[in-house]
């Protein structure tokens, strides 16, 4: 992560047209359309695709179904991955290739992370150089035809250079527009780049690229990748006009059958189900989860459905009405299908997936991109936003009961619900992948 990273704020295929169609499309269209048909044609020969990324749900889930597909049309594609995610990785049919990381696993106190920016930054810096001879290792022998990686993956990158592959990232999360780093980054590093430590981080950065050949500066070289598929919807982009789309491709949320997550039922005779969920790293919230069981627990006919992580003990939320069931895991989508509202952090995937099942939220961010998801969220009208200490189960209850009944925010979500439905996804983003095979080919 460094200063032009934006998440630290973290159609179908193409078919031969007819004259009249080939003049009403944009240029944009036209040219999209030739990449994908180009691809389709030339991608016979399976490839050996490698994805890199770090142990974190919210880094590897976005990218499994893409992976899935890719394997199914007959690539070989092997995923270097930490082993705690490794089982996951291997649901997918993809060859894991193991390596260990020092970054703060999925189950980590959030603590671990730190407070400050350099905190965040610093770590994986450090994880990307002694990851990298581990990956190489494991590659030797065995380089792939393209890459495809997290933003959290500096190392990948690197190999990309040494191997002379096309690279493509995978981001999970909202990207660079262009004045971004006037707008955003330069601010936010202004103070940080004053002191020692900063200074140390950058110089360690630009050594680290040069002792691998690299010349470019670190900034642009992990936030500025030249191409990147953009796994979420553009309706979460801030500023979406302003980035450049020859570079960065919206396929939106690329979700499959989760039904091996597990299932859930609607108790019979609620009328309304809320879901409160701070995803899977910031859950350590015990005062907040407090506060929930109020706004809600009171509320005649709601059923409350509490995910509250591993740091918490549930004696901590004192007394629980039978309405409010608190779990230490929940089968997210499968919730959100049948529930009325969401109380979310809005990370990148909750976010979506709010959107992707018409759920109005309440938007609660904790840390990185949840603050902007929040932003949007609430700039499309179909949510409110409370900062963690605002919180309150008055403030809560409001929410919720000016959102769940509203018309028109449900005439909202259904408008964004079926323009996320036309981006295509999964199948849109292996396409673009097998393009590029394509085009690296000759």
């Amino acid at each position: 992560m460094n200063r032009k990273e934006p998440h630290l704020m973290n159609r179908k295929r193409s078919r031969e047209m007819n004259p009249k169609e080939s003049q009403e499309m944009n240029r944009k269209e036209l040219h999209e359309t030739s990449r994908l048909a180009y691809g389709r044609r030339m991608t016979s020969r399976p490839a050996h695709i490698a994805m890199f990324s770090i142990a974190a749900h919210g880094h590897v889930n976005p990218s499994l179904e893409v992976i899935r597909e890719l394997v199914a049309r007959g690539h070989r594609v092997t995923y270097a991955i930490p082993p705690l995610l490794a089982d996951k990785v291997a649901e997918t049919g993809a060859e894991p290739k193991l390596w260990n990381s020092t970054l703060p696993g999925p189950d980590a106190d959030p603590e671990a992370w730190g407070s400050t920016l350099l905190d965040n930054v610093e770590p994986f810096l450090d994880d990307a150089i002694q990851a990298l001879p581990q990956l190489a290792e494991a590659y030797e022998g065995d380089e792939p035809d393209l890459i495809l990686h997290d933003i959290g993956s500096y190392a990948a990158r690197v190999l990309g250079r040494r191997w002379n592959v096309p690279v493509i990232s995978l981001s999970p999360c909202m990207v660079a527009w262009e004045g971004y780093e006037q707008e955003v980054a330069e601010p936010m590093w202004e103070e940080p780049l004053k002191t020692e430590r900063g200074q140390a981080y950058y110089a360690r950065f630009h050594a680290w690229l040069e002792e691998n050949g690299i010349t470019d500066h670190p900034d642009p070289f992990v936030g500025r990748p030249d191409r990147s598929l953009v796994l979420i919807p553009k309706a979460l982009q801030p500023n979406a006009e302003r980035v450049d789309e020859k570079a960065y491709t919206f396929v939106g949320a690329c979700q499959g059958d989760r039904t091996a997550e597990g299932d859930w039922t609607r108790p019979e005779g609620a009328e309304k189900v809320v879901l409160v969920s701070l995803g899977s790293a910031f859950t350590k919230q015990p005062a907040f989860y407090r506060e929930c069981v109020k706004a809600f627990g009171e509320l005649p006919g709601w059923h409350t459905v509490l995910q509250v992580g591993r740091h918490i003990d549930t004696a901590e939320l004192g007394d629980v009405p039978d309405n409010v069931e608190v779990r230490t895991w929940v089968p997210q989508l499968a919730i959100l299908q049948q529930a009325d509202l969401f109380v979310t952090h809005a990370g990148a995937g909750g976010s979506q997936e709010g959107l992707a099942t018409a759920t109005p939220m309440i938007a609660v961010p904790q840390a990185a991109d949840q603050f902007g998801n929040a932003d949007m969220l609430q700039g499309l009208g179909v949510a409110r936003t409370l900062p963690t200490e605002e919180a309150t189960a008055e403030a809560l209850r409001t929410a919720a009961l000016a959102l769940v009944d509203d018309p028109e925010v449900a005439g909202r979500l259904k408008a964004t619900q079926a323009q996320m439905a036309q981006e295509g996804g999964t199948r849109r983003a292996a396409d673009l992948i097998e393009a590029e095979l394509a085009a690296a080919r000759g």
